[in-house]
C-alpha cells in the first residue's frame, strides 16, 4: 500500500502518478493524508450538523477527498480568497459578518496560495471554537532536488496564535496507522514501512509496532542522521534507492 502525507493530490491523482512511473496500483491501495482527514472528520469526529462544515487551508486534493465523504467545506481553492486583505475584511472578520456560522472545523494542509486573508479567516473560526486539524505537520517538502515549505508551515502560524498544534492525520500520527490497519486488515508484525524521512516514515513504523522499517537514501534523511548519538528514530534497514529492492530476494 502507498501512504503519503502530501495533501495537494487526491488518491486518484496519485494513482495516475504511480501508473506514469510504471508502478501498478489501484485507488484503494493508496492512503493519503487528505483521505485520512476526510475519514477522520466523517467517521470519527462526526460533528453534529449544521456546524460541521470545514474551512480548508489547502489545495484541490483535500477538496476531492472531502467530497468523497460528502463533507461540506469552504475555502481551499476558492479564488475569492486569493487576494490581499482589505479594511472591509478586517471589519467583517472581527464582527463575524464574513464568517459562515456552520464552520466547525479548520483543516490545514499544504496551501500553495497561503496568504494573510486565509490565515486571518481560519484564526477567527478557531477563536469561535472550531476544531483544529492538520493533514500533516511536515516542515519541508522535497521537490526538484531541493526542499521547500511543507504543510506544517501553513499550520504553525495558527498554532502559534491559539497555543496548540492541530490534531495531525498524516504520518507519524498513529490515528492514521489505526485507520490503515482497519481498512486493510494488515498484520503489523509482517508489515514493513519504507520511507525516506526519520520523523515521519520511520517514526510512523516504529511507533506503529510494525515488523520492520526500511529507509531509502533518496530523500530527506541520510545515514548520518540516524547514526548520530541523539538520533530519536533508527531504521532497522536501509537501501540507497528503492530500486535496490528488486534484488533483495537474492
Amino acid at each position: 500500500m502507498f501512504v503519503t502525507n502530501n495533501s495537494t493530490k487526491s488518491r486518484q491523482d496519485y494513482q495516475k502518478k504511480l501508473t506514469g512511473m510504471g508502478i501498478p496500483s489501484n485507488v484503494e491501495e493508496i492512503f493519503a493524508s487528505a483521505y485520512s482527514s476526510a475519514i477522520y472528520i466523517s467517521r470519527i469526529l462526526k460533528l453534529p450538523g449544521p456546524r460541521n462544515k470545514v474551512f480548508v487551508l489547502g489545495e484541490s486534493g483535500i477538496e476531492q477527498e472531502l467530497r468523497t465523504e460528502n463533507i461540506p467545506f469552504i475555502g481551499g481553492t476558492d479564488p475569492s480568497l486569493r487576494r490581499d486583505i482589505t479594511p472591509a475584511d478586517f471589519a467583517g472578520l472581527a464582527d463575524g459578518s464574513l464568517l459562515d456560522p456552520d464552520v466547525g472545523i479548520v483543516l490545514a494542509g499544504l496551501d500553495f496560495h497561503i496568504n494573510y486573508l486565509k490565515i486571518a479567516t481560519a484564526f477567527q473560526y478557531l477563536q469561535r471554537g472550531a476544531v483544529f486539524l492538520g493533514t500533516n505537520l511536515d516542515s519541508t517538502l522535497p521537490m526538484s532536488g531541493a526542499f521547500f515549505p511543507g504543510a506544517g508551515t501553513c499550520s504553525v502560524t495558527l498554532a502559534n496564535m491559539i497555543g496548540h498544534k492541530p490534531t495531525a492525520l498524516g504520518k507519524p500520527s498513529q490515528a492514521m496507522m489505526d485507520a490503515i490497519e482497519g481498512k486493510f486488515r494488515l498484520d503489523r508484525t509482517r508489515t514493513c514501512m519504507v520511507g525516506d524521512r526519520l520523523d515521519t516514515d520511520i517514526q510512523f513504523g516504529i511507533e506503529g509496532g510494525l515488523g520492520g522499517t526500511l529507509a531509502v537514501l533518496t530523500g530527506v534523511s541520510k545515514k548520518e542522521h540516524w547514526e548520530a548519538k541523539d538520533a530519536a528514530y533508527v531504521p532497522a534497514y536501509y537501501v540507497d534507492k528503492l530500486a535496490d529492492l528488486r534484488g533483495a530476494s537474492s
